[in-house]
């Protein structure tokens, strides 16, 4: 785990590249507790761990994060900020027609295997698919984020096929942001977030509504409304600093591997070494 902190860490872009590095930098060697003459773990080592720990320990080992930031006196979940952003899926797009077919030929036991027979090592991206947003055509998945408003910590992510709606996500991140026993306060979100279900979800947990309003079919947004909204915005910017931080330095606008589940290993591994990295600025170590 502390091999693919430093991966995120230094922008690493390969798993053999960061074999090199971890046997070429002395600083490595010492932050990984190697002796000068041991070698660094091949790099296949790193890519069988990733398929063996799973989403609850990653969650597990986040949670154990932010618990030793909250033990050490920052607060945590006075206000959280939710929203979402598109990832380029890491294959080439395809047409409908030919996504579907791709997705009914690996739901067969022939689908699953190679051309020799052998179980598929590497394989096109059927799990992502289309959307629009402003005008434009995108293929891939989203990642949805929650983020502590006060310190930044982001407290939860996940990662779904890019036609999925923004506002259905809202109850799961506020509760997977639950760290610490004390509650969440406050919830802020975008216009996308705006509806009545997450209105009942956040007035059901006694969680106050930051949720921006938009104008409906029916009634137009009233000059408190609007000065509410701008307020909102100052708070929920906060996600999309991370959002911004990671597309610019850690290529998160793109996924790196062709299948949901190894993406959002690889969102939660960003997602710890962004948290230690904000978290010892914030309390020296």
């Amino acid at each position: 785990m502390k091999c693919m902190l430093l991966q995120k860490w230094f922008r690493i872009p390969s798993d053999p590249e960061l074999e090199n590095q971890i046997n070429d930098r002395i600083s490595f060697k010492k932050f990984l507790h190697l002796s000068l003459d041991q070698p660094s773990p091949d790099h296949s080592t790193f890519s069988r761990f990733r398929k063996r720990i799973s989403k609850a320990a990653m969650i597990e080992l986040n949670n154990t994060v932010l618990d030793e930031f909250a033990r050490r006196g920052l607060i945590i979940n006075e206000g959280i900020a939710v929203d979402a952003r598109l990832v380029k899926s890491a294959s080439k797009p395809l047409p409908n027609d030919k996504l579907e077919q791709l997705k009914d030929k690996r739901n067969t036991p022939e689908g699953k295997l190679g051309k020799n027979g052998n179980p598929l090592k590497f394989c096109r991206d059927s799990e992502s698919d289309w959307t629009v947003k402003n005008q434009k055509p995108h293929y891939g998945l989203k990642e949805h984020a929650s983020v502590d408003v006060d310190n930044g910590f982001i407290l939860a992510a996940t990662l779904t096929p890019a036609s999925e709606s923004d506002s259905g996500y809202l109850p799961y991140l506020t509760i997977a942001s639950s760290h610490t026993k004390e509650p969440i306060e406050k919830v802020y979100a975008d216009k996308g977030y705006f509806g009545k279900p997450n209105r009942i979800f956040l007035n059901l947990n006694e969680i106050k509504d930051g949720v921006m309003r938009k104008n409906t079919t029916t009634t137009r947004l009233t000059a408190t409304e609007i000065k509410r909204n701008k307020k909102i915005s100052k708070k929920r910017y906060i996600v999309e600093q991370y959002f911004g931080l990671s597309h610019l330095y850690d290529g998160a606008y793109r996924a790196r591997f062709t299948t949901i589940l190894k993406n959002l290993w690889d969102t939660m591994c960003r997602q710890m070494a962004f948290n230690i990295r904000r978290g010892t600025k914030l309390i020296p170590v």
